[in-house]
């Protein structure tokens, strides 16, 4: 069995066809599915999913671009539900800051504080992470150093070295469609310096689609893709790979 750990089923991208999908998942072995929060205006969508469909599990959170529509009651009212298995998506990307210095300042203040707040959200009801990390690796990493009184999971983990020693505190790396790309060179040279015992999968659909479906609207399904990827890089049985990374999994979201 396989658990897509991140996976944006509330998009409107699968409003027509989701049943579809996750019988095409299911097919493929991924039988559990993880939908993060990341914008309020679709949390109730996540929630309702996970009502409806028994394979379907959701986290609070509000992602980086998002954060000036943070609001920490409206995640509360959802964190204590039985299929909430986590906080996030949250964290720090800087890939998009204004190029005035003074609004680039003040964007990443804002986010730090709502970062902050989704970490103290974590450790006051004892949920695992889901952190979103984009070009912005040192503050992140000295946040969650400060703050983080739970583990988690570095959600798309960008092959930044300084990343790994996170391992030791309880976070593990979701790893994606990335790692089969032709250019993701940097990912596949850090990949095996990841402790198998802190390695899970993700698709992180509809984005990120793996080799060779790339530019098509990504699916959990393709899970399977990134897990023989792994497979490969690790010298590990496809079979003994899939099960290891399951473990981790459960164990990581307590499912």
């Amino acid at each position: 069995m396989i658990i897509d750990t991140h996976c944006h089923l509330d998009d409107d991208r699968y409003n027509e066809d989701l049943d579809e999908v996750i019988k095409r998942a299911k097919d493929a072995g991924v039988e559990r599915f993880v939908v993060p929060g990341a914008d309020p205006d679709t949390l109730e969508r996540a929630v309702k999913l996970a009502e409806d469909y028994k394979e379907i599990y959701f986290a609070v959170g509000v992602h980086p671009y998002d954060a000036q529509n943070y609001n920490r009651a409206f995640l509360e009212k959802y964190i204590t539900h039985p299929k909430c298995v986590a906080v996030g998506e949250c964290g720090l990307d800087y890939y998009r800051l204004p190029k005035d210095e003074k609004e680039k300042e003040a964007e990443k203040k804002l986010q730090k504080e709502i970062f902050i707040d989704q970490i103290d959200l974590a450790n006051s009801y004892n949920k695992p992470l889901i952190v979103h990390i984009r070009d912005a690796s040192l503050d992140s990493k000295e946040l969650l150093k400060e703050y983080a009184k739970v583990g988690g999971v570095l959600h798309c983990y960008n092959a930044n070295e300084g990343l790994l020693e996170m391992a030791e505190r309880g976070f593990y790396f979701g790893i994606g469609g990335v790692l089969t790309f032709k250019n993701a060179k940097k990912l596949v040279q850090v990949y095996p310096k990841i402790p198998l015992d802190k390695l899970v999968v993700e698709t992180d659909a509809p984005y990120l689609t793996p080799h060779p479906y790339r530019g098509k609207r990504n699916e959990p399904a393709y899970c399977r893709l990134v897990l023989e990827k792994m497979s490969q890089l690790s010298n590990i049985d496809i079979n003994e790979m899939e099960n290891i990374v399951l473990q981790n999994s459960l164990k990581l979201f307590s499912l």
